[in-house]
């Protein structure tokens, strides 16, 4: 049997992705609407998951049961309160000190973490021999990752002007580079056409029966 609703909560949800979809065409009301809606219920429901799933597991209940072994925790809690004093203009510049050591530590630790998976295993990967491998594909592969590589810092060494055969080098790697942008904003596109996909097999399968889900 049908639950009325789970039968209101799809209608919802066909009248609001057509809400969205509109937007093809030109903004509008519905559009505004539909997006007022999503963003304020995505801004109560992560309030809500972070209250009971951050800080009641992670801060209150380590320190009402074991205060002396979990006392530290009272830094990132103040931290937090010291953010949220940007909602008061008069003391709204204590919010800059937990905000400057948050992004401090964030860009420390994204730096290591890029300078390992990017730099080191690009390094180390080129530096090996490009023919060790029994599929030709992989040799292929690794060849040009060695050319691409190579080539693409030779693009970005600005000391020398790119002329001749230095310049011929550069230019190539230019035409890699692009392809490393190609690849990496088609990537972007097939996301973006996955999530249309779901929305396109929701109205069709959910709402109006056509299809299976």
């Amino acid at each position: 049997m049908v639950h009325f609703f789970d039968v209101l909560g799809i209608w919802l949800g066909a009248v609001f992705t057509f809400a969205i979809f509109s937007f093809l065409y030109k903004d509008n009301p519905f559009y505004k609407v539909a997006e007022q809606i999503f963003v304020g219920l995505s801004a109560g429901y992560w309030f809500v998951y972070t209250i009971y799933f951050i800080l009641i597991p992670n801060l209150f209940n380590p320190l009402l049961t074991d205060f002396s072994a979990n006392w530290i925790k009272l830094i990132p809690a103040v931290l937090g309160v010291m953010m949220l004093l940007r909602l008061i203009p008069s003391i709204d510049w204590i919010s800059r000190f937990p905000v400057a050591l948050i992004i401090g530590t964030t860009s420390g630790i994204y730096f290591l973490r890029y300078l390992k998976s990017d730099v080191i295993n690009q390094l180390t990967a080129t530096m090996i021999n490009p023919f060790v491998g029994g599929n030709w594909v992989v040799v292929i592969g690794q060849i040009l990752m060695v050319v691409g590589t190579i080539t693409g810092v030779i693009y970005f060494y600005f000391s020398k002007k790119h002329e001749g055969a230095f310049g011929v080098t550069a230019k190539v790697g230019i035409y890699f580079l692009m392809v490393s942008f190609g690849a990496a904003f088609g990537y972007t596109a097939m996301a973006r056409i996955s999530l249309l996909i779901g929305r396109l097999q929701f109205l069709l399968g959910d709402w109006l029966g056509i299809i299976k889900p």
